[in-house]
């Protein structure tokens, strides 16, 4: 285990030690009602959620601020159920009834929003993932038509090549999965300039992009009606 991971550990141990330690101490154990135990055991539970939410946060680093929102929420829950914890523990009533009641709605609210909290972070994860593949289109194919012009030694072929990588990198960097096909088109297309340019076979190059631009143009202007 590492140092650091110790040194959280312990961290996180000294609410727990010095919590119980007074709890034990400071009253007799053997006359503690079921109010008592239940409140202890309410405080526990709401701790150990605040422990475990940085292990149920969004791990992609572009969503890092996600998981501020979900541990200010479990930190607000502990707060609250810690403070209406110690209130039973110290009046224990001797129904178990309100105890019960005032705590399990607690949990539950906190449940209910830690859960919908949740769920909008996965689908905000999604949307970024589904954004870095629009971007990741536009940035692969500029990418490639830039190591194919600097292979390209035909002075015509580098012009029309350098035409196709103009075309898209002005190209909007959003995409559509209704584009999806013309964007493999493309991708396949340029994956096949690079032999061409590499053999050298002109004729083929200026036939290819002007295929490419053709698609290209179309993509932008399907792009446009979506």
């Amino acid at each position: 285990m590492k140092k650091i991971s110790v040194l959280w550990v312990i961290l996180d141990s000294i609410f727990v030690i010095l919590f119980n330690t007074f709890f034990y101490v400071s009253g007799n154990v053997s006359e503690y009602n079921s109010a008592v135990w239940l409140s202890y055991s309410f405080i526990h539970i709401a701790y150990g959620m605040l422990l475990i939410t940085p292990l149920i946060t969004v791990k992609n680093k572009n969503l890092t601020v996600l998981g501020y929102p979900l541990y200010a929420i479990s930190s607000v829950y502990f707060l609250v159920e810690f403070v209406v914890g110690l209130v039973f523990i110290f009046i224990a009533p001797e129904s178990i009834k309100i105890p019960l009641l005032t705590q399990l709605t607690l949990l539950g609210i906190y449940a209910i929003i830690l859960v919908s909290m949740l769920i909008a972070n996965e689908q905000s994860e999604k949307n970024v993932e589904i954004k870095q593949k629009q971007i990741a289109f536009i940035k692969e194919t500029t990418s490639l038509l830039k190591l194919i012009l600097g292979k390209t030694n035909n002075k015509e072929s580098y012009k029309i090549i350098e035409r196709v990588y103009d075309l898209c990198n002005s190209s909007p960097v959003k995409s559509h999965q209704e584009i999806t096909p013309i964007e493999n088109e493309i991708m396949l297309l340029i994956n096949k300039l690079d032999k061409f340019v590499s053999a050298n076979e002109n004729d083929d190059i200026t036939t290819l992009t002007t295929s490419l631009i053709d698609l290209i143009e179309q993509r932008n202007i399907k792009l446009k009606s979506l």
